[in-house]
């Protein structure tokens, strides 16, 4: 049978220009059709907006690629239990990103209140602050809804300047977010507070929400935004070396508590006004040698999946629980050259920005070791003009290979299945790409996949399992496609189905119409094919 919802292979390209290779232009997470959804305080039943969610249009030019978003995650939003009146509403936002950031040479840009950058959904990224700060003339907060104005006015900056990760957890939905007038957006790691090692928040207990991925230690984090200066941002993990060498750790910040009990000009520390409450309660210690740890900004110069010759890259930095660390993603300053992004228009002429529809249609590319052979599967739905297959190796993921190649099948319209085996030395980890071949020349390279000997772990989730009224199939990283999971009985009917949407982490099935027993959950996108076990219990 033929496949339903295959994604066509759409990745870099030989013969492609720069502007259709460029991260800053095809890592943004489009889409034209799908709505989002809230929820209200006191109702744990999402309620649509019919707002759409991601970004709308990607187009560019030879410095600039210009994303059209309205500014609403592909995730539920809300509720805001601090008293916040407001809802994610439509931006319709035009931001003009550069294609070729370049360092600050001179004095650097502090970060400021409002935008400082955007994540590839389309949200807005604010810094740490939220707008409240000490006043040391009437010993009281200032700043902020109910409060005087600080001195100066809202955008000035202050003494003891308070920080928002803190001191407004209460009023973050569960993906971490939260609305300023209308403007969704995150100060931190974008991932929900339910995925931390140590969950510092009851609100998912609720209003469960999934955030735009999942942190997983054992895979460089993905590509989750970029600031305003155009450099890109990360999640909480990397390569230990800055030449991708060390394996995978946690990128550390370079920040930490100062040793204080009073603070001049501002309240002492105590229970309300803890260390960590004020954005000068830190100060950076430098780390000569332990490349993990981040400079000033957040950030360092290093090679990424995205990025394999290097480039300068902030990180969304946590603490060994994965609760956010200061300063979060980017600042207190900006590394490069920062301006106000968003824009009324487009004023030059651009590209618009479409994955390229290639002449292969990849179903699904998977694989697995066996002693010392690894042994790689690929279905393509459709051909054109296919002459072959190349099978490349990388132990970095960054420099690949020829393993070997196979034939293609030239033109058809029916599933064609493909198999290659690798005699392998290596017993760590190794990671796998095709590229195709046409007649013509060009070429089409398919995701990367990693291999190692012992089980590979999933990139899903199951639990509970057993369950009795409700599973949850959790993606562990940043979903870049729609990801069809069927569960089936174990005779082969397909009794539920549902999507996880690109941008989102996490789907449900209720089971509390189903009978008692084991079942299958099927997952299936472009790079996944895999079938697990669910029992469920009476």
């Amino acid at each position: 049978m033929r496949k339903k919802n295959l994604l066509l292979i759409c990745l870099v390209t030989g013969l492609n220009s720069f502007g259709q290779t460029n991260p800053a232009i095809v890592k943004w997470l489009q889409n034209t059709t799908q709505t989002g959804s809230y929820y209200a305080s006191g109702n744990p039943n999402t309620i649509p907006n019919n707002i759409l969610v991601n970004c709308q249009e990607v187009s560019y030019s030879a410095n600039f690629a210009y994303i059209k978003t309205a500014g609403v995650p592909a995730y539920p939003t809300g509720p805001f239990q601090d008293g916040n009146p407001s809802n994610a509403t439509n931006q319709n936002a035009i931001f003009k990103m550069p294609l070729n950031p370049v360092q600050n040479t001179g004095t650097p840009t502090a970060t400021n209140g409002g935008n400082i950058g955007i994540f590839i959904n389309g949200v807005a990224l604010f810094d740490y602050r939220d707008g409240v700060a000490w006043n040391n003339t009437t010993q009281a907060l200032c700043g902020g809804p109910g409060r005087q104005p600080c001195p100066g006015g809202p955008m000035a900056t202050q003494a003891w300047n308070r920080d928002a990760v803190v001191a407004e957890r209460a009023g973050f939905d569960c993906a971490k977010g939260h609305p300023a007038m209308g403007n969704y957006h995150h100060h931190q790691n974008p991932s929900a507070f339910k995925l931390d090692l140590s969950v510092i928040s009851s609100i998912c207990n609720l209003y469960d929400a999934d955030g735009l991925y999942a942190i997983d230690s054992t895979q460089h984090s993905p590509l989750i935004g970029f600031a305003y200066d155009g450099f890109p941002i990360y999640g909480a993990y990397g390569y230990k070396n800055a030449d991708g060498g060390g394996g995978i750790v946690r990128i550390r910040s370079g920040y930490q508590l100062r040793n204080i009990s009073t603070r001049t000009n501002g309240p002492a520390v105590s229970t309300t006004y803890p260390l960590g409450y004020f954005r000068e309660d830190y100060e950076f210690v430098a780390h000569p040698g332990e490349e993990e740890y981040l400079d000033v900004h957040n950030g360092r110069i290093c090679k990424t999946p995205d990025y394999p010759d290097g480039i300068y890259c902030y990180f969304a930095t946590v603490d060994d629980d994965w609760n956010s660390a200061y300063p979060y993603v980017v600042g207190p300053t900006f590394y490069g050259v920062s301006a106000n992004r968003k824009v009324a228009s487009i004023t030059e002429a651009v590209t618009i920005y479409t994955p390229v529809v290639l002449p292969v249609h990849l179903s699904f590319f998977t694989g697995r070791i066996d002693k010392s052979t690894a042994i790689l599967n690929w279905q393509t739905s459709t051909e054109i003009n296919s002459s072959y297959f190349i099978v490349e190796r990388s132990t970095d993921a960054l420099h690949f290979e020829t393993a070997g190649q196979v034939a293609a099948a030239g033109n058809t319209t029916t599933d064609s299945d493909y198999q290659f085996t690798d005699q392998i030395i290596s017993t760590g980890i190794l990671f796998y790409r095709i590229k195709k071949v046409d007649r013509d020349g060009k070429l089409t390279y398919s995701n990367i996949i990693k291999l190692q000997h012992k089980k590979t772990s999933s990139a899903f989730n199951l639990l509970p399992n057993p369950a009795s009224d409700l599973v949850a199939v959790q993606y562990k990283g940043l979903l870049e496609e729609n990801t069809n999971v069927m569960m089936y009985t174990m005779d082969g009917k397909m009794v539920l189905q549902t999507t996880i949407n690109k941008g989102q982490t996490i789907a449900y099935f209720n089971t509390e119409t189903l009978y008692a027993g084991t079942y299958v959950v099927r997952i299936i996108n472009s790079t996944t094919n895999e079938s697990h076990r669910v029992i469920v219990a009476r």
